[in-house]
C-alpha cells in the first residue's frame, strides 16, 4: 500500500532492499560468497541448490534483518512481511503442500546462521506449522500417526525452549518418566496414544510458565520463531563462544527457513552428521554418524547410540565398544550396508562438495522413505593436528595450493602442536582455571620454592611449582618444574613469560587459589592439597587437574613441518628469537629461528651460585669492589655467550646489557640476608641496609637499563668485555662468523646512547685489539619509551638498529602497570575499550603507532636501519602481521612460537600479495568498464 501510494502521488519509488533470498527448484540468487548477508549456512543452502543437490526449498532472512532488528527496538523493516510471503509461495509451489493448511500442511526449520560458524550457540525450531487441527489430518495423510505425534512433541518442547525460554526440566522429565514406565529406550518406541497425553502435558507446561496458551496459528509460530532465532544473537552462551573466539564486526545472524523432511518418518528414513575426512586427526577416510528413524537433534545431542555411516567405521566402533558381529549388524549397523543406494549418493555429493569448496565439508543430511536431502554444508571444524593434516594432503592431491595451506593454518592453535597435551580422550576432574599462560601441559607432584623444585627434580621426581607469583629467584625452580602455577598475574607477568620462553606450561592468575608456605598447602574453593600431591596443568586452556592426568608429545615433522618449510620460503620478514641460554638458543635454532632478537642477560644470573657474585657487586661500597666482584662474573657470561652463539651457527644474536633495577637481585627476607652477610663477611645490618637503600617507589621507571650503565659504568664494560671474548673465542674455535648485536635497553634521548655506544665501542675495540681480530658487530637499542619513539630521526643518528620492547612500550605508552592491569583488563575488553588485552595483543592504533612512527623517522636518518620486535607480542599472529605491514625487518619472540610467527609471517606476505592482486584487478575492471 505505501508503495502505491507513492506511485499514484507521483514520487519516485526506488528499489527495495532486498532482505529475503530464496532457494530451491534448482536455483537460487544468493552463493556461498555472500556469507556475511546470508550467513554461512545460508549461503552454502543456496550454492548446493545451484549446484544441483537434493536440498529441501526455503529462504534466508539476512543479517542485515538482524541488524536492523536490532537497533530499531526488535521491529522489521516494512519490506520483510512481504518478501518472506513472497518466497513462502514459491516454496508451497514447489512441495505442492500450503502453510497453515490444517489437511495438506507445510511445515518448516527454523535455523540461525551467522557469517561465521558458531555451532549450538544459538537456536533451532523444527516440526513449525502443526497445531491441535493440522495434526490429526497430517496423520491421516501420512497414515503414520506415531511419526506426526512424535513430531508434534518435538515442535512443542522445542517452541517452549527456544521461543517461550521456559524452564525445561518439567518437559525433560515427563518424558524420561514416560519411558521409564513403559520401559523403552527410544522416542521412536513410545505408542501414540503415549505421545498425545505427552503434547497436552507439555502444552499445559508452557501455559502455566507462558501465563498464555500454547500458539495455534502457524503465522504466529513463524514470526515468533524468527524473532526467536534473532533474538539468540545476544544470548548468553553465543555471546562469550564470540569472546572466546575473537568473533567481532558481524551484523548478527540470518535465519533459514526451510520446508521439513521428516528423517523420523519411518524404518526406511533416517538422518546423519558427515565429514568428508576426520575432524580430530585429519585421515582422509570418510566419517560420520547417523540414525534410522531419528531426528537431527537425536544425532547431535546423544539421546540415542549412534551409528556409523561407513561399514570400515561401524566394525572399528563395535571392537571398541566390546559389541559382536552379529549384534552389530542386527543392532547398529552402517548406512554403507543398511542403505547402500543412500550411502553411495551420499558418497558422490559429499566428493562433489569438498571438490567445490576444496576444503573439509561438515554435512548433515535426512533420509525420508529412502530419498537424501542435504540440510547444510560447511567448512568442518578440526583440531589442529586435523587442520595441518588436510592442509598437506590437499596440496598433494592438487586441490589447493601451498600459499593455501598455509593459510589454512590457525596460527592461534599452532601452540598445540610443539608441547605436550592432556590426552583429549582422558576423563579429568577440573580443580579450578586460570590464565593460559603458556601453553602445553604439565603433570608432577606439588612443591612451594624453587630451591624444593630443583631438589625434587635431582630426586628424579617430577614436580609442578606453586606459588603466589614469582621472580627471577624462582628461575631455577622454574626451570626444574614441569609446570608452573601462581595464584596471581596475567599473561605477561614473569610467571607468564619465563615460561613461555622455556617452553614450560603455565597457569597464572588462578582466582580462589590460597598458599599456605608455612603449612606447605594450597587450598582451591574447598579441595585442600599439600606438598607431594599429584597435580596437572593445562597450559592451553588454563585448567588446573586433579591427579596425574596422560599427555601426548608431538613432534614438529610430519605435515607442519612440511607446511613450515613452505611458510619460511614464502615470508619476506625474518624470525628470530628470545633465547637467555644456550638450551634455549639451540631449540630456536631447531624450530627455525634466523637469530637472537633478545638475549636477557640478567637471566644468566641465576645460574648456580652466580648469584653470590652479582649480590657481591651490587652490595660494594666502591668501584673497586664492584670490580673484584664483576671479574668473578666475567667467566660465567663468557660462557653462556659462547654456547649461545654456537647454538646459533653464526647467525645475529642481539644481546641486551642488564635491564632490571639492582633490588630485584638482593634477597628481601631476613634469614637469607644473614646467610648472604657471613659469605660475604659483612654485617647483616650493613646488608640489610644497602637492600633498604636500593628500594625504589616505581622501579620500572627508576634506576634501571641505561641508567644503570651510566651510573656503574663498570658493569657494562664486564659484559661487553665478556661478549667480545667470547665471539672471538667462537671465531677460533670453529671458524663461524659471529654477528654480535650489543642493544642498550631504556634509551629516552640519544646523549645517554652516544655515551654509551662510544664506551661500549672502547672496550670492544680494546678486546679486539688484544687479541688481534676483526668482528663484525653492530651498537643499537631497545625502543621501549615513548620518547625514543618521538626522536626516534635523532636516536637513529647514533643506533644502528632499534628493536622494540612492547611490553615496556605498552605499559609506558598506555599508562598501565603490567602486574596490576590484569584486575581490570579483563573488564575492559568487555566494555570493549580495548578488542584484546593490550599486553597480548599489541594496541596497534595507540603502541602501533609509536613503533610506526619511530621506524618512519629512524629510517628517514639511517635508510638501512634494521627494525625488529622483542616483546611478547612477537610471537602473537595479528601483531606479527602488523609488524609485516609496518616494514620490520625481523619479529622475535620465546623460541617455542617461533614456528606461530613463521607462519603469520608468511600469512601477512600472501594476504599482501592477495591484496595487490585484487586492486589491480579492480583497476583492470574499471579501465574495462
Amino acid at each position: 500500500l505505501k508503495l502505491q501510494f507513492l506511485y499514484f502521488i507521483g514520487l519516485p519509488i526506488y528499489k527495495m532492499t532486498r532482505y529475503v533470498f530464496p532457494f530451491g527448484n534448482g536455483k537460487s540468487d544468493g552463493k556461498s560468497s555472500m556469507k556475511q548477508l546470508l550467513g554461512g549456512k545460508g549461503a552454502n543452502l543456496c550454492e548446493m541448490v545451484n549446484l544441483g543437490l537434493p536440498v529441501p526449498p526455503g529462504f534466508v532472512i539476512t543479517t542485515e534483518t538482524c541488524d536492523y532488528y536490532n537497533k530499531h527496538g526488535n521491529t522489521y523493516p516494512d519490506e520483510v512481511l512481504v518478501q518472506v510471503n513472497n518466497a513462502m509461495k514459491k516454496v508451497e509451489t514447489e512441495m505442492g503442500l500450503k502453510f497453515g493448511d490444517n489437511d495438506k500442511p507445510l511445515l518448516f526449520s527454523v535455523r540461525s546462521g551467522a557469517a561465521v560458524s558458531m555451532p549450538g550457540m544459538m537456536d533451532t525450531v523444527l516440526n513449525l506449522g502443526l497445531n491441535d487441527k493440522s495434526v490429526p489430518a497430517f496423520a491421516q495423510q501420512t497414515q503414520n500417526e506415531q511419526f506426526v505425534w512424535d513430531s508434534y512433541r518435538r515442535f512443542i518442547a522445542m517452541y517452549s525452549n527456544v521461543v517461550g525460554s521456559c524452564d525445561m526440566e518439567p518437559f525433560e522429565h515427563e518424558l524420561w518418566e514416560t519411558k521409564k514406565r513403559l520401559g523403552v529406550a527410544s522416542d521412536c518406541d513410545i505408542p501414540v496414544r503415549e505421545l498425545k497425553r505427552i503434547c497436552g502435558v507439555y502444552k499445559q507446561l508452557y501455559q502455566t510458565q507462558q501465563k498464555k496458551v500454547f500458539p495455534q496459528d502457524p503465522n504466529t509460530q513463524l514470526w515468533e520463531a524468527i524473532t526467536a532465532v534473532f533474538r539468540s544473537w545476544n544470548n548468553n552462551r553465543a555471546i562469550k563462544y564470540r569472546q572466546l573466539n575473537n568473533i567481532t564486526g558481524l551484523k548478527g545472524t540470518a535465519v533459514n527457513v526451510q520446508a521439513m523432511v521428516y528423517g523420523n518418518y519411518d524404518n526406511n528414513s533416517a538422518t546423519g552428521v558427515c565429514f568428508s575426512r576426520n575432524p580430530s586427526d585429519g585421515d582422509s577416510r570418510f566419517y560420520g554418524e547417523w540414525l534410522v528413524n531419528a531426528q537431527g537433534e537425536d544425532v547431535v545431542a546423544g539421546i540415542r547410540t549412534p551409528q556409523q555411516i561407513t561399514k570400515e567405521a561401524s566394525i572399528d566402533w563395535a571392537k571398541d565398544h566390546g559389541v559382536s558381529e552379529a549384534e552389530r549388524t542386527t543392532s547398529f549397523p552402517s548406512m554403507e550396508e543398511r542403505m547402500p543406494k543412500c550411502y553411495l549418493e551420499l558418497v558422490h555429493l559429499k566428493d562433489l562438495l569438498e571438490k567445490h569448496f576444496t576444503d573439509m565439508q561438515d554435512m548433515e543430511f535426512t533420509i525420508q522413505q529412502g530419498k537424501l536431502f542435504f540440510l547444510q554444508t560447511r567448512n568442518g571444524k578440526r583440531t589442529t593436528q586435523a587442520a595441518v593434516q588436510i592442509a598437506k594432503d590437499m596440496v598433494h592431491e592438487g586441490l589447493i595450493d601451498k600459499k593455501e595451506a598455509i593459510m589454512r593454518v590457525d596460527c592461534q592453535q599452532i601452540d598445540q602442536l610443539l608441547h605436550p597435551y592432556i590426552d583429549p580422550k582422558a576423563k579429568v576432574t577440573v580443580l579450578a582455571k586460570g590464565l593460559p599462560a603458556s601453553p602445553g601441559a604439565g603433570v608432577g607432584q606439588i612443591v612451594f620454592t624453587a630451591d624444593d623444585a630443583e631438589k625434587w627434580k635431582k630426586e628424579g621426581k617430577a614436580v609442578i611449582m606453586v606459588r603466589v607469583e614469582t621472580s627471577p629467584e624462582d628461575l631455577s625452580g622454574m626451570h626444574a618444574a614441569n609446570g608452573i602455577l601462581t595464584a596471581r598475574g596475567g599473561m605477561t607477568s614473569h610467571a607468564a613469560v619465563v615460561a613461555r620462553g622455556m617452553g614450560k606450561c603455565c597457569v597464572c592468575g588462578v582466582t580462589g587459589l590460597v598458599i599456605d608456605y608455612n603449612k606447605k598447602t594450597c587450598t582451591i574453593k574447598d579441595k585442600t592439597l599439600r606438598e607431594g600431591d599429584w597435580i596437572s596443568l593445562n597450559g592451553t586452556s588454563g585448567q588446573v587437574l586433579e591427579g596425574k592426568a596422560p599427555l601426548v608429545r608431538p613432534t614438529l615433522g610430519g605435515p607442519f613441518g612440511e607446511i613450515l618449510k613452505w611458510a619460511s620460503k614464502v615470508r619476506t620478514m625474518g624470525v628470530r628469537a628470545n633465547a637467555d641460554t644456550p638450551k634455549d638458543a639451540a631449540t630456536a635454532f631447531s624450530f627455525g629461528a634466523e637469530g637472537i632478537g633478545l638475549c636477557r642477560t640478567e637471566h644468566m644470573f641465576f645460574e648456580g651460585d652466580r648469584i653470590d657474585a652479582v649480590r657481591e657487586m651490587i652490595l660494594a661500597s666502591n668501584q673497586t669492589g664492584r670490580k673484584a666482584a664483576l671479574k668473578k662474573i666475567l667467566p660465567y657470561q663468557k660462557e653462556d655467550f659462547k654456547g649461545i652463539f654456537k647454538a646459533m651457527h653464526g647467525l645475529p644474536c642481539t644481546i641486551r646489557l642488564l635491564d632490571p633495577p639492582l633490588h630485584e637481585f638482593v634477597p628481601h627476607d631476613e634469614a637469607t640476608q644473614k646467610d648472604l652477610a657471613r659469605k660475604l663477611g659483612m654485617s647483616h645490618a650493613s646488608v640489610a641496609q644497602r637492600v633498604k637503600s636500593l628500594m625504589e617507589s616505581n622501579p620500572m621507571l627508576g634506576h634501571r637499563g641505561v641508567r644503570l650503565g651510566l651510573s656503574f659504568n663498570e658493569i657494562y664494560d664486564t659484559q661487553v668485555e665478556a661478549i667480545f671474548e667470547a665471539a672471538c673465542d667462537v671465531i677460533q674455535e670453529t671458524g663461524m662468523e659471529i654477528c654480535p648485536e650489543i642493544m642498550i635497553p631504556l634509551v629516552g634521548k640519544v646523549e645517554e646512547l652516544a655515551i654509551m655506544k662510544k664506551r661500549c665501542i672502547v672496550v670492544g675495540e680494546n678486546v679486539l685489539q688484544k687479541r688481534n681480530m676483526k668482528l663484525n658487530y653492530q651498537v643499537g637499542t631497545m625502543i621501549e619509551v615513548p620518547r625514543a619513539c618521538v626522536t626516534a630521526d635523532e636516536i637513529a643518528t647514533e643506533a644502528e638498529f632499534f628493536s622494540f620492547g612492547t611490553n615496556d612500550l605498552t605499559q609506558m605508552g598506555c599508562g598501565f602497570s603490567r602486574d596490576d592491569a590484569a584486575s581490570f583488563l579483563e573488564e575492559y575488553v568487555k566494555m570493549g575499550i580495548y578488542n584484546a588485552d593490550p599486553f597480548q595483543v599489541l594496541d596497534q592504533q595507540g603502541v602501533g603507532a609509536m613503533v610506526e612512527m619511530a621506524v618512519r623517522k629512524g629510517r628517514s636518518t639511517r635508510s638501512n636501519l634494521k627494525c625488529g620486535i622483542c616483546g611478547e607480542h612477537g610471537g602473537e599472529p595479528s601483531s606479527v602481521k602488523f609488524c609485516h605491514r609496518t616494514g620490520l625487518s625481523y619479529v622475535s619472540c620465546s623460541p617455542y612460537r617461533v614456528p606461530v610467527a613463521i607462519v603469520a609471517a608468511a600469512q601477512a606476505a600472501i594476504e599482501e600479495e592477495r591484496a595487490i592482486a585484487a586492486r589491480r584487478g579492480a583497476i583492470m575492471q574499471g579501465s574495462k568498464l
